[in-house]
Order: C-alpha cells, then sequence, then structure tokens
C-alpha cells in the first residue's frame, strides 16, 4: 500500500487506531520516505512522530535545487544526502543529548539515526532483517514487563487548573493513584500539566497529548488514566491520538465497585450506575458502531446498530431502576420495622478506608470483609451494639449500619444508583462520621463528607466524630484535631483503643436525640 501526504511527518502522521500493526511489542509495518529542502539531521518532531506510529523507518531525503530550469517550469535538483532513523528498545524516555539533540553515536531519545549515506547505500539496507531484529527486541522486552507484573501498565495524567490548590491537586493525583492500584492496575508513570481550563477537545494541549503518545509506547502502557472526569469527546480524541484505551476517575471506581459488590443489591445498583455512564459515550466506540444521520445520503432502512444498542441499554436501565425502587421500597419497610421497637439507629459514614467496617468488627464482631483499600466494602451491614443508658445505666441496644464510603466529587451516577444505600444516612437517628487521622488530607475528606452530607435530600441527624488511627499519628496532630474538635472521640478500631469511651458517647448521642 502507498500513501502519500503533503507535509511534515508529523502533520501527515497516521493516527494508531488505523495502522496495520500497533502495539508496544512490534512495529507497525510501515515505512516513511520524507524528503526536505534543507540539508539537515532529521528534527524531533518527525522523530517523535515515528515513534507514535512505531514505523519500521524513517527515510529523510535532503534534496538540493541544481538551479536549472527545467521545461514547464520549476527546478530540477538532486538527492544531497539521506538519513535513515528507526525506534530503539531499552532506550530512555528523555535524551541528554548535547546542542543539535542528538548524542555523540547517533542516538537520541527513542531512535537510532545513521550517519549520511547516498542511494546506494540505502538501496543495499535490508529493512525486513532489520524490523525483525528490532521486534524481536521490543517482544523480549515487552515479555519482561508482563512477567515483572499480572497488573495493567497504567500512565497516569493528571491536569492542574486555576481553581484547583497545589495541595488538592497533589491529594488528588495520590487518591487516584490509590484508586488505580485498587483496581487492579500499576502506575508506571504519573504526567502532570497546568493549565488555566481544561481543553474542550483533549483535556490538555496538543504538545502534551503528543508527548503522552510517546510515552505510552516507551513504557509500553496499556491504559491512560486521568485524574478528572472526560467527556465522551475527549475520550474518543485521546484513544485516537494515543492509540491504548482512555478513561476517567469516574469509570475507575466504577470498576472497583463493580469488582467489590457482592450482594445482588450491590451488583444491581454497580450495574445501573455502569450502564448510565456508559450511554453517552457509545458513539465512536468500535468501528462497527454505524451512526444515524439527518442529510443526504444518510438515510436508509432500519436501526443503525449504533442505536440499537443505544435502545437496549435504555431498556436495560429502566428494569434496573423498577428493581432498586423495589429494593428501596424494601429498605423502607425494615427501617419502619426497626423504628416501631424503637431501636435507636446510628448510621456510621467516612471518606473511603477511614475504617468503619474495622470499627463495626470491633464493636459488634459482625465479621465484615475489611482491607488496606479503597471501596473494600459497598454492601450496609446493619448490626445491634449493647451500650448503658446515659441515663439509667441500665443496658440496652441501638443499631450500627456500616455504609458505602465516600470519596471527594463521588460521580453522580454512584449517588443516584446507590441511593437505596445512602437513605440509611438520611433515615438515621445519628451519625458517626469516622475520620482516619492518620491521611495527611484527613481535614479535605471532613469537609468532602460534609459537602456530601449537605447534598442529600434530608437532613441527617446530630453527628459524633470520632477521630480513628490514633495509633499511627504524631502527637502535633493529634493536638491540632483536639483542639479543632474538642468534643470528638479519639480512637483506634484495630487496636481496640478508646472503644468505652466512643460507647459512652453513643449512648449521650441517643439520650440527645431521644429527649
Amino acid at each position: 500500500m502507498l500513501r502519500v501526504g503533503v507535509g511534515t511527518p508529523s502533520q501527515t502522521k497516521i493516527p494508531p487506531l488505523e495502522l496495520p500493526r500497533y502495539g508496544a511489542e512490534r512495529l507497525c509495518g510501515i515505512r516513511c520516505l520524507s524528503t526536505q529542502l534543507k540539508s539537515e539531521i532529521p528534527g524531533e518532531s518527525a522523530l517523535t512522530a515515528m515513534a507514535i506510529q512505531r514505523l519500521d523507518a524513517l527515510v529523510v531525503l535532503n534534496v538540493t535545487s541544481s538551479g536549472f530550469e527545467r521545461r514547464g517550469g520549476g527546478a530540477t535538483g538532486y538527492v544531497k544526502e539521506i538519513y535513515l532513523a528507526h525506534l530503539i528498545p531499552h532506550s530512555p524516555l528523555m535524551s541528554q543529548s548535547p546542542e543539535n539533540g542528538q548524542s555523540s553515536d547517533g542516538v537520541g531519545a527513542n531512535w537510532s539515526i545513521s550517519t549520511p549515506m547516498d542511494l546506494d547505500v540505502l538501496s543495499q539496507q535490508d529493512f525486513l532483517a532489520i524490523v525483525e531484529g528490532l521486534e524481536a527486541e521490543f517482544r523480549r522486552e515487552f515479555v519482561a514487563q508482563q512477567v515483572d507484573t499480572d497488573h495493567e501498565r497504567v500512565l497516569l495524567v493528571g491536569v492542574m487548573t486555576n481553581d484547583v490548590t497545589p495541595d488538592r491537586f497533589e491529594d488528588g493525583l495520590a487518591e487516584i493513584e490509590r484508586l488505580v492500584d485498587t483496581a487492579g492496575g500499576e502506575v508506571v508513570q504519573t504526567m502532570q500539566q497546568k493549565r488555566s481550563r481544561p481543553h474542550p477537545q483533549t483535556v490538555v494541549g496538543a504538545g502534551k497529548v503528543q508527548e503522552i503518545a510517546l510515552t505510552v509506547q516507551t513504557l509500553g502502557a496499556s491504559l491512560v488514566v486521568f485524574d478528572r472526569d472526560l467527556s465522551p469527546a475527549q475520550v474518543r480524541n485521546l484513544e485516537l491520538q494515543t492509540g491504548v484505551r482512555v478513561v476517567d476517575r469516574t469509570e475507575v471506581i466504577l470498576d472497583i465497585f463493580a469488582q467489590r459488590a457482592q450482594s445482588r443489591a450491590g451488583k444491581l445498583q454497580v450495574e445501573l450506575a455502569q450502564l448510565e455512564y456508559m450511554l453517552p459515550r457509545l458513539t465512536g466506540r468500535g468501528q462497527a458502531m454505524s451512526r444515524l444521520g439527518g442529510g443526504i445520503g444518510t438515510r436508509g432502512p432500519g436501526e443503525t446498530k449504533l442505536e440499537t444498542e443505544r435502545r437496549a441499554i435504555q431498556r436495560r436501565i429502566a428494569r434496573l431502576q423498577k428493581e432498586v425502587n423495589q429494593l428501596q421500597a424494601h429498605r423502607s419497610r425494615l427501617r419502619q420495622r426497626r423504628q416501631q421497637h424503637e431501636v435507636p439507629t446510628v448510621a456510621v459514614v467516612g471518606y473511603t478506608n477511614a475504617g468503619k467496617s474495622t470499627l463495626l468488627n470491633s464493636l459488634t464482631n459482625a465479621e465484615v470483609y475489611t482491607a488496606d483499600q479503597l471501596f473494600a466494602t459497598l454492601d450496609p451491614t446493619t448490626r445491634r451494639l449493647p451500650i448503658a443508658d446515659a441515663v439509667t445505666g441500665n443496658l440496652r441496644e441501638i443499631l450500627l449500619t456500616d455504609t458505602v464510603g465516600f470519596i471527594h466529587e463521588l460521580p453522580p451516577p454512584l449517588m443516584d444508583s446507590f441511593r437505596a444505600t445512602l437513605e440509611e444516612v438520611t433515615e438515621a437517628d445519628a451519625l458517626l462520621h469516622v475520620v482516619d487521622l492518620s491521611h495527611p488530607a484527613w481535614q479535605s475528606h471532613i469537609r468532602s463528607v460534609m459537602s456530601l452530607l449537605s447534598d442529600m435530600p434530608v437532613t441527617p441527624g446530630p453527628i459524633l466524630v470520632a477521630f480513628n488511627k490514633i495509633d499511627s499519628v504524631d502527637s502535633d496532630t493529634l493536638a491540632l484535631a483536639q483542639d479543632e474538635f474538642p468534643q470528638a472521640v479519639f480512637i483506634s478500631a484495630s487496636k481496640c483503643l478508646g472503644l468505652e469511651t466512643l460507647r459512652q458517647n453513643l449512648s449521650q448521642l441517643v439520650q440527645y436525640v431521644e429527649s
């Protein structure tokens, strides 16, 4: 196949998804022959385009005019010098090179460039042998990467805009890295860009997109994760230019929820959230998806596959919403039954991985699954907790309900789909807000939880704050928390520290609600 383009190699490059072959372990099967009037070695822009497309080779012909006019206008010319460039394995991402951008032995950031040669030497090159040798090395490198880890190799991209403080940005990057790890991925590199606002088409600038595509190929990454939500158009544009899947923060969280959901109710709500997220992103997903249009040449009999898929998803969403409503009604009846028996209910809330399930296990022997992971448990668990009455001293019972962990900017599809679970918060008589004091961003976590609670359709009851993991914090942090929250309780759920004081405070909280 012969393809002719007018422009520089970077301007005429083929999108990765349109290449015959594409992957970190092999070259694409295309060789590029480029001409230029300047007598110089290939520039970094052309070499980067070669790396992104994983061309078999880039041949640059420096053409010089002879000065003789030929019949019909124009001038004849001759090839002054030729350069041959190709990719090389096991190379650093950035070149530590002299002024001309290349090292003395002709090796650049991800490529090797020959010394000037003539046409006779070029014609004697065995390109098939060169490509086979390079692909063998790339394949060994790729296999070694796969042996090193069973996780998906992820390139993480963070975008800092003017409305985000540096501390909040760094906390967000650390959190998305934890989310990727929880989802089963391995972050191989993190890239950042500071912009006044996200680019409407690609989030980051054109130069950064090219750098991302090059890094994906250099590191053999199979997935690019952004630290923010992306529009369907942004995802399509980025995937087209990088050649790998691109997901946003919401999709990572949805994937975690899909892995963690155990009960039928949890799986039901996760599927609903995923379908609601997927519906507006169908267009452009896969070449088999045809599109409806409104102009000449776009009309035809029957439905396109895109419309068929969309209609099927809408029907499935309607069925799932009906089941969620039934689940909501069932839980409402259970709550009414508990209220008839006049058993006070306390909902345990907090940022994800704050230690809510560990605390429930320590207080009630609930045997709920716990792990040092984000969103380790999704399904609400209710257990009875005996406490001493704050007035009479007699033993009585309250109900503790563990709820799904909160997170900064909880995706709207999850808020909507988990409304049956979150109603456990709004219907509770009081809340126990568990805070991980050992986390560097514990103050930000408190603000995020309180912000989500304020957005609830029904204002929750009184709140008791319990600072957890005090065995892992220094004295200065502990003193700061005690000064800012003098009414709070300080505990270590895993070490069973301060739990008796917590029971006493819960008893006083319930007494306050009942009075």
